[in-house]
C-alpha cells in the first residue's frame, strides 16, 4: 500500500491524465515479463496495489510476444508460477507477431513500442497504462511516447513515475489550444458587443434614422435611486394599547358640563308660558290637612302673645 503522502500524488496525477488526456477506467495496464516476475518474487497482491496506486478499477494486459520470452525460460527457477499467474489472471493482448512471421519472439522493446504507437505518430492511442520494470523499454516509451502513465517495482513497492516531459508540452499545447479555439468563438460577439456599447454612449442608440429599434435597443438602462434601509436594522414603532389610547383622546369634561350635572333635579325651571307653546306649569295646592295644621299653629301663637 503507498504512502498517504505519496498516494494524494499519484492520484492527482491520476486526475490530470482523466481530464486532459481522456483516460477512463477499468485502466489497461500492459505489463513486460520481468514486471510480472518481479511481483512473483515479492509475493504482491497486484491487482489490489494496482487499484490502490491507481485509485480505480485495473485490467492487467500481456502481450504474445512477452509470453513467448517467458515460456522460453520455463528451466529458470520461479518462471513457472509466473506462468501460471499470467495464463489466469491478464489478459493476452494480440501484437500481431504471429510465431510464424517470427520464429524467435521479437524484442519486448519493440513489441511493446508497437502496440502502445501502433500508427508511429509517438502517441498513446489507446490509453495504455505501462507496467515495465525492464529500464530500457521504459526510457524509449517516456522519451519516444506522449503521455505515458509508467510504474515499476522496487524493493517490493510500486511506483508510479511522474508525468514525462513530452507529456506536460503535450498538456500545455492542448491548453492552449483550448483557450485559442474559445477567443475565436466569441472574438465577433465581444466586438459587436463592444461597438453597441461606444454607440450608447455616442448618444445615438447605435441606429440610423428611421431603422426600427431591435429587442436588444428597447431594453433601457437600468435607474439607481435612493436605497431604502436594511428592514431589519430600523427600530420597530411601540405599540400601544387601545383602551389606554381611546382615554387619552377622550375630551375632558368643560366646567359648565359639571355645573350643569350638579343641578338639582327638582329645581323650577323659568316660565316661558308667553314665548311660545312650551308646556304651563301648574301650581301645586297643599292638602287641607296641611293647612288647617298652619292655622292652628297661628293661633296659638297669637294666644301666647295676647297673654
Amino acid at each position: 500500500m503507498p504512502r498517504a503522502k505519496r498516494s494524494k500524488q499519484y492520484k492527482r496525477l491520476m486526475n490530470q491524465y482523466e481530464m486532459n488526456f481522456g483516460f477512463r477506467e477499468p485502466y489497461q495496464v500492459l505489463c513486460d515479463s520481468q514486471f510480472l516476475e518481479a511481483a512473483i518474487r515479492s509475493k504482491m497482491d497486484i491487482d489490489h496495489i494496482l487499484k490502490a496506486t491507481l485509485h480505480g478499477s485495473t485490467k492487467l494486459l500481456i502481450t504474445q510476444c512477452s509470453m513467448r520470452w517467458l515460456y522460453a525460460r520455463t528451466n529458470e527457477p520461479g518462471i513457472g508460477a509466473v506462468i501460471d499467474f499470467a495464463k489466469e489472471r491478464l489478459e493476452r493482448r494480440r501484437c500481431g507477431h504471429h510465431p510464424s512471421d517470427y520464429p524467435k519472439p521479437l524484442e519486448e522493446v519493440e513489441c511493446l513500442h508497437s502496440v502502445v504507437d501502433p500508427s508511429r505518430n509517438g502517441t498513446n492511442k489507446h490509453r495504455y497504462v505501462c507496467a515495465i520494470n525492464d529500464d530500457e523499454i521504459r526510457s524509449t516509451l517516456r522519451n519516444g511516447i506522449q503521455v505515458v502513465p509508467l510504474l515499476y517495482i522496487r524493493r517490493s513497492v510500486l511506483i508510479m513515475e511522474p508525468a514525462s516531459s513530452t507529456t506536460v508540452k503535450a498538456r500545455s499545447r492542448d491548453e492552449k489550444a483550448k483557450f485559442t479555439a474559445e477567443l475565436k468563438s466569441s472574438g465577433g460577439k465581444g466586438k459587436r458587443k463592444r461597438q453597441q456599447e461606444d454607440a450608447d454612449d455616442d448618444g445615438n442608440d447605435g441606429r440610423k434614422e428611421g431603422a426600427e429599434p431591435t429587442n436588444l435597443e428597447k431594453k433601457t438602462k437600468k435607474t439607481y435611486g435612493r436605497k431604502e434601509p436594511n428592514p431589519l436594522s430600523i427600530k420597530k414603532k411601540k405599540t400601544e394599547h387601545k383602551s389606554q389610547h381611546a382615554e387619552e383622546t377622550q375630551p375632558k369634561p368643560t366646567r359648565i358640563a359639571e355645573l350643569e350635572e350638579a343641578k338639582p333635579e327638582n329645581e323650577a325651571q323659568p316660565d316661558t308660558a308667553g314665548e311660545g307653546t312650551g308646556r304651563k306649569r301648574r301650581r301645586k295646592h297643599k292638602s287641607k290637612a296641611a293647612a288647617t295644621g298652619e292655622d292652628d299653629d297661628l293661633q296659638v301663637e297669637g294666644d301666647f302673645g295676647g297673654r
